[in-house]
């Protein structure tokens, strides 16, 4: 074969990382992906969703993203544990270095799943099916997980069999077996189709991945735009994509977050935003990069047709900038732009257009504002918050506040679990 492509997927891999820890390292007896269980956030901290779940819960109808009251209604026996993204990281790393000793291309998709590059190592391992079952023993038996290898000739049509029966599995999908394995699935299982995707599909008389395959693709285009190209093409197996070692480059940074408790006031709007604003500068310099255009995303605390309305509203900056100050006031106009005055839930920040650090700022004789100091100030902050802890500097406008003064991204309640203080079966 040309090209051997594997999809590896952790199965249930935040509650499989949960399970493997208690039961090599607290004294667990119990087993929790072979009852109901679930990992899910802190309903008390308004993060009461289902992170991820057993395969007994998912019998019981319990879906990720549900918020953990739908899912307690469903299983009223469900058993939860808290996130812990600290053991998530380590676990990913261990799945990962097990996977770069069978290829030195190795692209981590995400935490939990990875593609790999087989097609000049394959044969120091046998069959493709052979080297597929290594691999997945493997980490098995010195991980203590279970993961689904997919195994084909590019990378869609290896993910799509890595989704195939789980747990524990290897599956094949070579462009012949599509027809087969493929196409009689709905066609909400193909990559990339959503579920906005999926109704416009069902209204248009496409139920199957392969009556979209046989679809007309350029009336398909007309309809769905360059979307419909691209499912079209998914459908019928095609896929250019390499498998990349390094990561394509961020489009863009943001954040969010969602406070203890609605914001009712542009104070506690500008402190959050702050916070936001302190996350993505140091993200950006971070990667030494700067961006150009800063957006605002509102999702209000009362509910609209079963949902939690969002509104967001962005603007370009004079000059690309990875600086807080900066980021923070283009922020905060835009906040009192967009704000129609309602309780606020959740509250983001982002940007986009990233250039390079290089990319030169447009003078302006008027401003008066020495910038090169305010980069400086940025960087020596983040230095030593990321020697002595993200806490080792703190605005004074976050002093004695419920507000998280680091806030977006993982919060810090998900970090780490504090087990000694828990139950565990």
């Amino acid at each position: 074969m040309e090209h051997i492509i594997f999809h590896i997927d952790v199965n249930s891999a935040f509650l499989s990382w949960e399970a493997v820890y208690r039961l090599a390292h607290r004294g667990g007896r119990q087993d929790i992906r072979k009852i109901a269980s679930a990992v899910g956030g802190d309903v008390a901290l308004r993060h009461g969703i289902i992170l991820a779940k057993s395969i007994p819960a998912k019998n019981c109808g319990i879906k990720t993203g549900e918020t953990i009251l739908e899912a307690q209604r469903k299983c009223p026996d469900l058993v939860l544990v808290p996130p812990n993204y600290n053991l998530y990281e380590q676990c990913s790393a261990a799945f990962m270095e097990i996977l770069r000793e069978y290829s030195d291309v190795v692209e981590q998709y995400s935490i939990d799943e990875a593609f790999v590059d087989m097609s000049t190592s394959c044969h120091l391992f046998g069959t493709p099916e052979a080297a597929a079952a290594q691999i997945k023993n493997r980490i098995r038996e010195e991980l203590g997980f279970t993961v689904n290898i997919g195994i084909s000739t590019n990378k869609l049509l290896a993910k799509m069999a890595s989704d195939f029966r789980k747990p524990d599995r290897i599956h094949t999908l070579y462009p012949e077996e599509i027809k087969q394995k493929m196409w009689p699935l709905p066609v909400s299982d193909l990559f990339f189709v959503g579920r906005a995707t999926a109704r416009k599909l069902f209204l248009m008389g496409i139920r199957t991945i392969g009556e979209l395959a046989a679809a007309d693709p350029v009336w398909l285009k007309n309809v769905l735009k360059k979307h419909g190209e691209i499912i079209w093409g998914f459908a019928n197996g095609l896929d250019f994509s390499s498998v990349l070692v390094q990561p394509a480059a961020n489009k863009g940074y943001g954040n969010s977050t969602t406070p203890p408790y609605d914001v009712t006031d542009i104070e506690m709007a500008d402190r959050v935003l702050l916070a936001l604003s302190e996350t993505v500068g140091n993200r950006l310099r971070t990667d030494r990069v700067q961006m150009g255009v800063v957006s605002v995303e509102i999702r209000y605390a009362r509910l609209s047709e079963g949902k939690f309305p969002i509104v967001s509203h962005q603007r370009g900056l004079q000059s690309p900038t990875n600086l807080t100050a900066e980021i923070y006031k283009a922020a905060c106009d835009l906040f009192r732009e967009l704000w129609d005055g309602s309780p606020i839930r959740h509250l983001g920040v982002h940007t986009s257009r990233v250039s390079g650090e290089d990319s030169g700022r447009q003078l302006n004789i008027f401003g008066g504002i020495d910038y090169e100091k305010l980069f400086r100030m940025d960087e020596t902050v983040d230095q030593i918050r990321k020697r002595f802890g993200i806490d080792a500097v703190m605005r004074a406008a976050f002093l004695n506040q419920a507000i998280d003064h680091m806030c977006g991204g993982i919060s810090r309640e998900k970090r780490s679990v504090d087990y000694d203080r828990m139950i565990i079966r």
